[in-house]
C-alpha cells in the first residue's frame, strides 16, 4: 500500500477540550502508516457561522480548502462537524459555478481562489476506505474480545447522503460498527442507535438535549454496553462531560464510559491506557479496562 498522507484539520473544539482524542488520533494512525501533515494556518470550519452568515461560512471554510489545495493534499478530520461543513462546501463550490465564482470573489481579497482539486475525508473513511480493514485487523494484538459495547456515530458522517458518497446506509450505518468491530469487541445493537446527541442546540436549551442523551444512555445500558464508542467530539462531550449532569437532573444512574474510537482501537493495538489518555474521560473505564488481559 502506497503511503498515506493527509493535511490533518482538528478543528476549534479538540485541541482545547479534547486532546485525548487527537492524541489516541496520532497514536494509532502512525502505527498504521498514516502521515499526518500540519495546518498551523488552519481557520474555524465556520460551521457555527451558518445559521448566522452563509457566506461568511463558506468563505472561511473555502479558505480551509485552499490551505490544502495550496499543499496538494486531502484534509483529515476528527470532527464530524468540521468533516460536513468542508465537505458539503467542496461538493457544492465544484458543482455551482455561480456560487463558486462568488465565493473566489471574497477570498481574492485575501490572495486565494478555490480550485477544487482536493478530497475531504473523516477519520472514518480513512480507516474503513483508505487504511482498510485488513490492514487494521493486522495491527490488532491485543483482541476485546471481552468487551461489549455500543456505538454513536453521529448524524454529519452519514447525512446528507447526497454529499457523502462513501457507500453507508444514513438510515442503518454499518461503517462505525465494523470497525469497532475490528478490535474483537462485540458491537452491540439497541434501540434509536441514530438519533441525535441533541449538543448543536445546547447553547440554546439545556433541556431537550438533555432529555435525548438521557434516553440515549438508558437505551445503550439496557443492553448492558460496558461503554459507548464515539467519534465526534461533540457527542463524546454530550455522553462523557454531560452524563454526571444528566444524571443529577434526572436522578438516574448511568455509569458509561465513553471512549473514542482511536482510544478503543489503540487498546486493541497494545497501547497502555496512559498513552491513550484514557484518564482525561468524565466517566472512567476502570471497570472496562479491568476486562482486558
Amino acid at each position: 500500500m502506497p503511503g498515506l498522507r493527509y493535511l490533518l484539520f482538528l478543528g476549534c473544539v479538540i485541541p482545547y477540550r479534547l486532546s485525548s482524542y487527537e492524541i489516541s488520533a496520532r497514536k494509532v494512525l502512525e502505527k498504521l502508516g498514516v502521515e499526518l501533515v500540519e495546518m498551523p494556518e488552519f481557520n474555524c470550519c465556520g460551521f457555527p457561522m451558518d445559521p448566522i452568515n452563509h457566506d461568511l461560512m463558506l468563505t472561511l471554510a473555502t479558505r480551509n480548502l485552499c490551505l490544502a489545495e495550496k499543499q496538494n493534499l486531502n484534509i483529515l478530520t476528527l470532527c464530524n462537524g468540521c468533516f460536513s461543513i468542508l465537505n458539503e462546501t467542496n461538493k457544492m463550490l465544484e458543482g455551482d459555478k455561480e456560487l463558486r465564482e462568488k465565493t473566489n470573489g471574497y477570498l481574492k481579497e485575501i490572495g486565494m481562489e478555490f480550485k477544487g482539486t482536493i478530497k475531504v475525508k473523516h477519520l472514518v473513511h480513512v480507516l474503513a476506505e483508505d487504511v482498510g480493514f485488513e490492514k487494521i485487523k493486522d495491527a490488532v494484538k491485543n483482541p476485546l474480545t471481552n468487551l461489549h459495547v455500543a456505538q454513536h456515530g453521529g448524524c454529519h458522517i452519514v447525512r446528507p447522503a447526497k454529499y457523502l458518497g462513501h457507500g453507508d446506509d444514513p438510515e442503518n450505518p454499518t461503517m462505525l460498527k465494523n470497525l469497532v468491530r475490528l478490535t474483537g469487541a462485540e458491537c452491540l445493537n439497541y434501540m434509536d442507535e441514530t438519533e441525535c446527541c441533541g449538543n448543536p442546540i445546547i447553547g440554546v436549551n439545556e433541556d431537550v438535549p438533555f432529555q435525548m442523551a438521557r434516553e440515549k444512555l438508558g437505551h445503550v445500558k439496557a443492553v448492558k454496553a460496558q461503554a459507548l464508542i464515539t467519534v465526534c467530539p461533540f457527542c463524546h462531550m454530550m455522553y462523557d462531560l454531560n452524563q454526571p449532569r444528566i444524571e443529577r437532573n434526572f436522578n438516574e444512574k448511568f455509569g458509561i464510559p465513553v471512549l473514542h474510537y482511536t482510544q478503543l482501537l489503540g487498546l486493541a493495538m497494545g497501547f497502555p491506557p496512559e498513552e491513550l489518555v484514557l484518564n482525561e474521560l468524565r466517566v472512567k473505564p476502570a471497570e472496562l479496562l479491568s476486562q482486558i488481559s
